[in-house]
């Protein structure tokens, strides 16, 4: 159907069928701050997929241990409609304390880590090395045929950083999800 809706007698596969075309999706992410409590993680992830939601990154920690709360960064995507419906959900939700939208606050700072393994000799390897240093990617252990590069900064300088290595040798790719904060003194 033209309005983005399953065949009749179909339900949908998940609520990105519910969008209309002229409809753009977005992406969004969520710092959740949360009683840090046993199962508050699963009831969060358990309200995205029981609507059919979809979580692009997720990272959770302790951020103040005296008020035993956590910060759960969250990146989605959605049309504005959705995305509202997702933030009002997380809202109802008992040990949710704030959600904060980092995407629309003109003072959010995004970053992510990834650790990279690159292997390779020669040229391969003296290439490797000086992307490395353009990205200001630290060597954080090398032996005579592979490197673990560190770096830091937003996701698209990562994912950047990532294809650059595919034809030098790229091994393996671990990455913390996005962590989010807002410049200035204010809390958030």
């Amino acid at each position: 159907m033209s309005d983005g809706t399953p065949p009749p007698g179909q339900a949908p596969k998940s609520a990105y069928f519910l969008a209309h075309e002229d409809e753009e999706v977005e992406r969004r992410t969520l710092a959740v701050i949360v009683d840090n409590e046993p199962g508050v993680l699963a009831r969060v992830v358990g309200l995205f997929s029981g609507r059919g939601y979809n979580i692009d990154s997720l990272t959770v920690a302790e951020v103040d241990a005296s008020q035993h709360r956590s910060r759960i960064t969250i990146v989605t995507q959605g049309t504005g409609h959705i995305l509202e419906q997702i933030e009002a959900q997380l809202l109802r939700l008992v040990p949710v304390a704030e959600v904060i939208d980092i995407t629309n606050s003109k003072r959010g700072i995004e970053r992510e880590l990834a650790l990279v393994k690159v292997a390779g000799t020669g040229e391969k390897r003296v290439e490797a090395l000086r992307i490395g240093e353009i990205f200001r990617a630290h060597v954080i252990d090398t032996t005579n045929e592979s490197f673990i590069f560190e770096v830091t900064g937003a996701s698209d300088k990562l994912t950047q950083f990532i294809d650059l290595m595919r034809p030098l040798g790229l091994v393996e790719v671990s990455r913390t999800g996005v962590l989010s904060i807002k410049r200035g003194k204010e809390k958030g």
